[in-house]
């Protein structure tokens, strides 16, 4: 979230203030560390179905819900009542060893019925970074269990986004993730972005698929089919820019892992849960049944923190068959793994999907999302709009300056700023404005979105041209 400036939203907040016990005493993630301590935060107190309230009363549409994850929009008393319920019955238990919860076991019985082909497995996490480094480890035990340790090389994307634990963080690809902290290296490869935009791209989609596949064809040839565990990729990448890839992109990859024995893990932490219009994405829109599928944010709509490896027949078989007999233990999982209020918020949320048909809303307004914002490419400081229903992102540029220079991103700050003073929050990436508003979102509720945005390109464009910008 941006810092409102002084000028835009007022004076500073007294020093016994929540914001200013913010200022001092937390560090936000991806924080901007040059104002650590002076920033001031915009807290939110409240929120109500698609609108939150912040600390001072001023009320906002999230056009970014929450994080992509608040699905089914806020305040929904069906959620609530499950939480509660589960708390007040049991809050928690261990999920280690021969141990579980009910809340658990139905879950991931329903996650099955929901996944498509043969995901009947499903391993717990507390997020999607965790079920993302859990996915890979489980690639790795697959491969060592059969006497194959050299096989643990792993594929992953340009741009894309798995999370911020030490393994998800190095499977990132985006450059501006990069920062002082370590990353592994020496066994993560990152393939050429597969984004597709029609209206910038100089080829057709069918050449760039080929340029996308006989990349990675050659990419396995370097490395080595024998030394590599497992690919992992987003549907659409979502933090990256919300980048769409051409069509036929994940079957033509997902039939290369199937030729070279690589495990094809389908990232849909931000995809799955309906923000493309299905429970899940990989194929009911992208024609492929991964050999593992990640899932979090919307699988509890961000009421509670849960995140879920679903692992296909196949490979959980060979765990258990290959299991070394000293040592048979599956030594990966979290205290909170499956946790009791966490499933039975989960299993709320998708009864609430399901008798709402959140999923068939999605495909209804999703397309009506994307139009709409598309409209915002005449203004002369918009480089591009992409989107798949209600995944979208509005790219910043100051003419004649291409990707995430400082005034592409100042400029980007500043449309955010308007919108967020006009009752709007988007979420600010380098020069990117990316949204992804609750499904439940209305086309009213979209002309909100696109009329609030218009003019804040509009504010944002006139002081490029006085020169104000900073």
């Amino acid at each position: 979230m941006s810092n409102p400036t002084q000028d835009i939203n007022g004076t500073r907040a007294s020093t016994s203030s929540p914001v200013a016990m913010d200022a001092r005493h937390v560090l936000h993630p991806w924080a901007d560390l040059r104002t650590l301590g002076r920033a001031e935060s915009l807290l939110v107190s409240q929120a109500t179905g698609v609108e939150v309230v912040d600390s001072e009363g001023r009320r906002y549409l999230d056009a970014i819900g929450g994080m992509w994850c608040v699905t089914v929009g806020y305040g929904r008393h069906e959620l609530i009542e499950a939480m509660t319920e589960q708390a007040r019955r049991m809050p928690y238990y261990t999920p280690f060893g021969d141990v579980g919860s009910e809340p658990a076991a139905r879950l991931a019985a329903t996650l099955a019925e929901l996944a498509p082909g043969d995901l009947n497995r499903v391993h717990f996490t507390t997020g999607g970074s965790t079920a993302v480094e859990s996915a890979v480890r489980i690639a790795h035990y697959y491969f060592a269990s059969q006497g194959r340790p050299e096989k643990h090389h792993v594929l992953s994307l340009e741009n894309a986004y798995h999370g911020s634990t030490y393994l998800a963080a190095s499977l990132c690809g985006k450059s501006a993730d990069r920062t002082d902290f370590r990353y592994e290296t020496d066994w993560i490869h990152h393939l050429d972005c597969p984004v597709y935009d029609p209206d910038v791209s100089t080829v057709t989609a069918a050449q760039r698929l080929d340029q996308l596949i006989t990349g990675m064809e050659s990419a396995i040839r370097r490395i080595g089919p024998e030394r590599i565990a497992c690919f992992i990729a987003e549907p659409v990448l979502a933090s990256g820019g919300v980048l769409v890839p051409p069509p036929g992109y994940h079957q033509a990859a997902r039939e290369l892992c199937r030729r070279h024995d690589i495990l094809y893990i389908s990232d849909e932490v931000v995809c799955g849960f309906g923000r493309l219009g299905h429970f899940f994405a990989a194929e009911a829109r992208f024609g492929i049944v991964p050999d593992m599928l990640v899932t979090a944010k919307g699988l509890t709509s961000g009421y509670q923190p849960l995140g879920a490896v679903l692992v296909a027949d196949h490979v959980a078989d060979t765990l258990t068959r290959s299991a070394d007999p000293a040592k048979p233990v599956f030594s990966n999982g979290f205290t909170y793994s499956g946790h009791p209020v966490a499933c039975a918020t989960a299993l709320a949320n998708i009864e609430v999907m399901r008798r709402d048909d959140i999923c068939g809303h999605v495909r209804d307004v999703g397309p009506y999302f994307v139009r709409r914002l598309r409209e915002l490419r005449s203004s002369p400081i918009v480089a591009a709009v992409r989107g798949d229903h209600l995944m979208a992102c509005v790219e910043c540029q100051v003419p004649g300056e291409d990707g995430p220079t400082d005034r592409n991103q100042a400029l980007a700050r500043w449309v955010d700023q308007y919108c967020e003073t006009s009752g709007l929050l988007v979420r600010p990436y380098e020069n990117l404005c990316i949204m992804s508003p609750p499904l439940v979102v209305t086309r009213g509720e979209i002309d909100r979105i696109v009329a609030i945005m218009a003019e804040s390109l509009a504010r944002a464009e006139h002081d490029l041209n006085t020169g104000d910008l900073s």
